[in-house]
């Protein structure tokens, strides 16, 4: 792997664990520090190994620049000390501890940050960017996309969110047993977000973002791997982010271009993936708890057969359904009547598409030039015209533009 690659692979991967036991090394307090010294890390990785290249172990190197950035920071931190405040002057030297970056360490580590960053004191949208900040190594720009809002609004999110942290003295801790449902759910949002990202990118012109896919998988494991977070809802959106991530190999052709699901080549599927999927989904169903995770996986489930029969998309339909009474988004709205379609058609589908309103979005002005294609397709190059105007990525632009191609226009 080129240093071009290698770099922002390895910051997708180790930045979370390193700011993680950073944060716990320095304390709650001094979380901007924690990602300081992280950022600072990687920066020295990209001058040095441009001229020097790639040392033999890339993460074993970033750990030991980490550490001695730790290290000498706190050596530093403690000398001051000593000079201004002159009790310390009799105090024997104290050396600086040694960061524990072990395997053990960095799972514990992360696990207790995504707690403490998800702490009722702080609101819902500022734990959730606050997370794909400090432990999936997003940037401002991936935040603000996420929340569909701006920079300027998502960095004062942020900056007040770390001041709570300070101010409360959060610990960097798991939370009581009786605590951990309600905390959870904050969690699984943010990890839900961060696999939406790698597999619906809009950040970026890349179709698929396979890195945060991994990544958000990897932490859901975590989860998975503590007894005390080891729930249902949790065993369901890993089913969940199995069966997406098995046809991960079909979404893109050789030029990175999207394939849409009815043409992916159903031999590129990844079946271990599913039978994973399906595992976990089956451990989902222990308890009498039903969360969105539990329906979405079962609608991915449906998605690992290729082929269309009333059964599947009358099982679909009735599932979004349930999803919308529990939880309502646009998202799954737009699905829903893409299901309608498949049960009911186009024609019965039209009106209930329409109901939704939702003109900036690019997602409903395709759908809607789908469900118009030969009921009136004027109406719907118009729609997809202006899904094309809409579109951020261009994968997506791609996409739609071959739609309008092969609409017949009379």
């Amino acid at each position: 792997m080129q240093q071009q690659e290698l770099i922002p692979h390895l910051f997708r991967t180790e930045f979370s664990k390193i700011s993680a036991v950073l944060c716990k090394y320095f304390g709650i307090e001094h979380i901007e520090l924690a990602e300081d010294i992280a950022s600072e890390t990687f920066l020295l990785a990209m001058e040095t190994w441009s001229y020097k290249g790639i040392p033999e172990n890339p993460t074993a190197w970033l750990y030991v620049v980490a550490k001695n950035k730790a290290r000498n920071y706190f050596a530093r931190a403690h000398m001051f000390r000593e000079k201004i405040l002159p009790e310390l002057k009799q105090t024997a030297a104290v050396p600086a501890p040694e960061p524990d970056l072990s395997d053990q360490n960095i799972s514990d580590s992360l696990l207790q940050m995504l707690f403490a960053i998800c702490h009722p004191v702080i609101p819902a949208e500022a734990q959730i960017g606050l997370a794909l900040r400090i432990l999936c190594g997003f940037g401002i720009d991936e935040i603000a996309n996420a929340f569909l809002s701006n920079k300027e609004t998502i960095n004062k999110r942020l900056f007040r969110a770390r001041e709570k942290l300070r101010t409360e003295k959060i610990a960097i801790e798991m939370p009581a047993t009786a605590e951990i449902p309600q905390r959870l759910n904050a969690v699984l949002t943010t990890l839900y977000l961060l696999y939406n990202e790698g597999y619906y990118s809009e950040s970026q012109d890349a179709v698929v973002r396979e890195e945060l896919c991994i990544e958000a998988i990897r932490l859901t494991k975590l989860l998975l791997n503590n007894p005390l977070t080891n729930t249902p809802a949790v065993n369901a959106l890993m089913a969940l982010m199995c069966f997406h991530a098995s046809r991960l190999p079909a979404r893109k052709d050789e030029n990175g271009a999207l394939i849409l699901y009815q043409d992916q080549d159903e031999a590129l599927w990844n079946r271990e993936l599913i039978s994973e999927g399906a595992y976990y989904l089956h451990e989902a169903s222990q308890g009498s708890s039903l969360s969105r995770y539990h329906l979405e996986a079962t609608i991915a489930w449906w998605h690992t057969i290729k082929e269309d029969t009333p059964e599947k998309w009358d099982n679909i339909l009735h599932l979004y359904n349930r999803l919308l009474q529990l939880e309502y988004s646009p998202v799954a709205a737009l699905n829903r009547t893409f299901a309608l379609s498949k049960v009911k058609g186009n024609a019965a589908a039209l009106p209930e598409a329409e109901k939704l309103g939702l003109s900036g979005n690019p997602y409903y002005h395709t759908l809607l030039g789908e469900l118009y294609h030969g009921i009136d397709n004027q109406q719907a190059l118009q729609h997809l015209q202006q899904a094309l105007h809409l579109s951020k990525t261009q994968p997506e632009k791609q996409t739609i533009q071959q739609k309008i191609d092969h609409l017949p226009i009379t």
